[in-house]
């Protein structure tokens, strides 16, 4: 067929989006793809790449296309790598029954800034502050959306064009180049280092006050551990150095929880009521780390810090919403009630290897022998930057399928939204962060990706 009868050929845009396949398809999005295509046509036969038009395969493209722009790419996952507080796949899981309470509250009018007893403007941060105050004993909080925000924050506030004393052994970057320093430098304080990468002694922070410093701060050093010839000043000693000297002392703490941690991990790791007995004048923690809530950064501390840190202009850009709220307030009502089994965080960290092996043997019996498998002792670490360098046991089920290697596996998987590790040249998926009612899931997946 020649050129010009070809071009005469291209179908009309209002006649092809006509077709039954687009019908109740949203306009807007399709009909820049159907142009684009058109287009891509038009140029292909000018360049005589094509001597026919495929209607049925050009709807199909343009279908396809559009359905990968329809399809949300922020997709469930069954978190298979035993990493329980997976920064990459959402950090903690939220609590299924404080969800649902927050959604009557979110889909609804609600009293978030209005006070139901004196009739008029409130504040949002009243609704978390009571039952915080009765958790950890504090003299008021204030939440922020994540806790580089709540560093952030109270920098700006506290030290602005005025000095930061923190140890070299502390100056830590996580996740996404978060570095202390460079959130000082924007914050407008000043750092200064103290002490050694491996040691530092409260006499490093008490020759390095000046009538600059205002705030003596301690970081958790989240993703790594120092060991051997080490020694840093416990937060308490800091506490007691800065009210010496009239200061604002602050812990960066990165991961709080509530409960001492099984496995021997609250050697290292103080809970925060611990640390709220050393009277800080400032705490910031994440809410969706070890906390097991949703993402947020809490700060906790003085009452009249609060309010100065309320009153800075920034908190209007860092503030949460009412879903946040509702959610952390439920969750913190849990833990005021020791029921910890209903934050799932705390619930995969706490379950014995008795209770996984268990799991590992329904699910194997499940997945029958549609693959090759084994039930395998392991190890695997919280995440999240909690407890650096520790490891917990763990069970897991190491994966064979007839001759393909374990990146193929892993691939295969993946690609039906079940995210396992690779380890020792094996495939596993560990029970840790498996949920018992994902079984049936993994089972009609797997089966899936055996006939894919």
């Amino acid at each position: 067929m020649q050129n010009h009868t070809l071009l005469r050929s291209l179908p009309k845009v209002d006649k092809f989006i006509a077709h039954q396949d687009f019908k109740n398809l949203s306009k807007p999005v399709l009909l820049p793809i159907l142009r684009d295509a058109l287009e891509t046509l038009r140029n292909d036969i000018l360049t005589k790449k094509i001597s026919e038009i495929n209607d049925n395969k050009l709807r199909q493209n343009i279908l396809k296309k559009y359905h990968k722009i329809m399809t949300p790419s922020l997709q469930k996952v069954i978190n298979a790598t035993g990493v329980i507080v997976h920064t990459n796949l959402g950090r903690s899981p939220i609590n299924p029954e404080s969800f649902d309470k927050a959604k009557v509250i979110a889909t609804s009018y609600n009293n978030l800034e209005y006070d139901l007893e004196k009739g008029k403007r409130g504040e949002r941060y009243s609704h978390i502050s009571t039952m915080m105050k009765a958790l950890l004993g504090c003299e008021d909080v204030l939440v922020v959306n994540n806790n580089a925000a709540a560093v952030f924050l109270v920098l700006n506030t506290f030290a602005r064009r005025k000095e930061v004393i923190v140890s070299r052994g502390e100056l830590v970057e996580i996740g996404g180049s978060f570095r202390i320093p460079e959130v000082m430098k924007h914050s407008g304080a000043k750092l200064v280092e103290v002490g050694a990468t491996n040691k530092t002694h409260l006499h490093d922070y008490e020759e390095a006050i000046t009538e600059r410093t205002k705030l003596l701060m301690k970081v958790h050093k989240s993703n790594y551990a120092i060991e051997g010839f080490t020694a840093e000043v416990p937060f308490g000693e800091i506490h007691v150095l800065a009210e010496h000297h009239g200061l604002i002392d602050y812990y960066d703490l990165g991961s709080g929880h509530i409960v001492d941690l099984p496995y021997g991990l609250s050697a290292k790791e103080h809970t925060l009521q611990e640390i709220m007995e050393d009277d800080p004048s400032l705490m910031s923690f994440s809410g969706d780390k070890l906390f097991g809530s949703v993402q947020a950064g809490i700060i906790v501390g003085k009452k009249e810090l609060i309010d100065k840190l309320k009153k800075n202009q920034l908190l209007r850009m860092l503030r949460v919403d009412k879903v946040t709220l509702s959610i952390l307030a439920e969750d913190v009502k849990s833990m005021l009630m020791d029921e910890f089994d209903s934050i799932p965080t705390l619930k995969m960290l706490f379950e014995s290897t008795k209770t996984l092996r268990n799991n590992a043997e329904e699910l194997a019996e499940k997945l029958g022998k549609s693959i090759e498998y084994e039930i395998v002792e392991t190890e695997t670490v919280i995440g999240g930057g909690s407890t650096p360098n520790r490891k917990i046991p763990s069970v897991a089920l190491a994966v064979n399928i007839g001759k393909l290697g374990p990146n193929t596996i892993e691939k295969r998987f993946r690609e039906h939204n079940i995210i396992g590790r690779i380890e020792n040249g094996t495939f596993l998926l560990d029970l840790r962060t498996i949920n018992p009612n994902e079984f049936d899931t993994i089972k009609e997946r797997v089966a899936c990706l055996i006939s894919s």
